[in-house]
């Protein structure tokens, strides 16, 4: 995808405040001096096998992209992909799964479309509001700058566990929450501090997503990787074998940007690519103001700092 966007002619529109050209979580459109538009669109397929369960968490990713430019979801679409002879009372719960989070959320779904597919595939497009002055981009990090992430990683590995019999039912669990958490109340207290950069981290997985960050601020970002929070039962599941597809590809893509200093875990950096469905925010911003957010909002952890632009764009030390 990188490289067929690449391709593709630059935007010239100047209402476009935030486009495809940084990667970043959502596309911003100014309206006027005081309000600009924020949308996203992201849907997949199941990924945990109660169909409700499945729904909450598509709404719940697809809200996370407004949150992570500091944007308020105000309307969504639903998109559904569902096959013509599937059981329509599981179509309803993964409906009704979605409305839930996203009453939750206060985003009302308007409308929405539907097509005949033999694989299921559940998501929303989504449109919130911001002020032009206040977008949380991934493009401003700066050196100096600490990283605080805001859930711990692992539902890859955790959900790929879950498909062969490996995961235990207290690591299903702790999964599954993570992924029904919502991004709202994270990204309200990052709202109340000087916040320079965000982006949440999800299918590219922390590198991928760190890497858009430094490449689009011109920095690189240093990680603490015996700080990154883990999901119950991720390093059971990685020991195990229960590597998703995704994560693979993760290390393909974005391994090449990495140096990695002698002492890190390598199942700990192997984590770090994996594929994660609504994980959390990556937020850059100074040591003081990072060491107030961890303390207003206990799931923050700071896991690094951010660097003048090195040879690479990652470290993980």
């Amino acid at each position: 995808m990188d490289r067929v966007l690449g391709g593709l002619p630059k935007i010239t529109d100047p209402n476009v405040l935030v486009g495809f050209d940084t990667a970043d979580d959502a596309g911003v459109y100014l309206i006027n001096d005081d309000l600009a538009l924020v949308q996203t669109v992201d849907f997949f397929t199941p990924i945990v096998d109660d169909p409700w369960t499945f729904g909450a968490i598509a709404a719940v990713n697809a809200l996370s992209d407004v949150w992570a430019m500091g944007g308020r979801p105000i309307s969504a679409l639903s998109i559904v992909a569902f096959p013509a002879d599937g059981d329509i009372d599981v179509l309803g719960d993964i409906l009704r799964g979605g409305l839930d989070k996203m009453l939750e959320a206060g985003c009302t779904v308007i409308g929405g479309h539907s097509v005949n597919d033999p694989e299921i595939k559940f998501g929303y497009a989504v449109t919130g509001t911001i002020h032009p002055k206040k977008i949380k981009g991934n493009r401003d990090a700066r050196p100096g700058d600490d990283l605080v992430f805001t859930k711990a990683i692992g539902t890859g590995v955790i959900g790929t566990a879950l498909k062969r019999g490996l995961a235990s039912p207290e690591a299903i669990a702790e999964a599954t929450a993570s992924m029904l958490t919502l991004n709202k109340a994270a990204c309200e207290a990052m709202l109340q501090f000087d916040v320079h950069g965000c982006t949440d981290v999800t299918g590219f997985g922390m590198i991928g997503h760190a890497r858009e960050m430094a490449l689009a601020s011109n920095v690189t970002l240093e990680i603490e990787t015996a700080r990154v929070p883990l999901l119950p039962g991720a390093l059971h599941a990685w020991d195990a074998g229960a590597i998703p597809g995704g994560l693979r590809n993760n290390i393909d893509f974005a391994g090449c940007m990495v140096e990695t200093l002698p002492g890190v875990d390598p199942r700990v950096e192997g984590l770090l690519y994996d594929p994660q469905t609504a994980g959390g925010l990556l937020i850059s911003l100074p040591p003081a103001e990072a060491a107030a957010l961890v303390r207003a909002f206990p799931a923050a952890v700071r896991i690094g700092r951010v660097l003048p632009r090195l040879d690479k764009p990652i470290r993980l030390l």
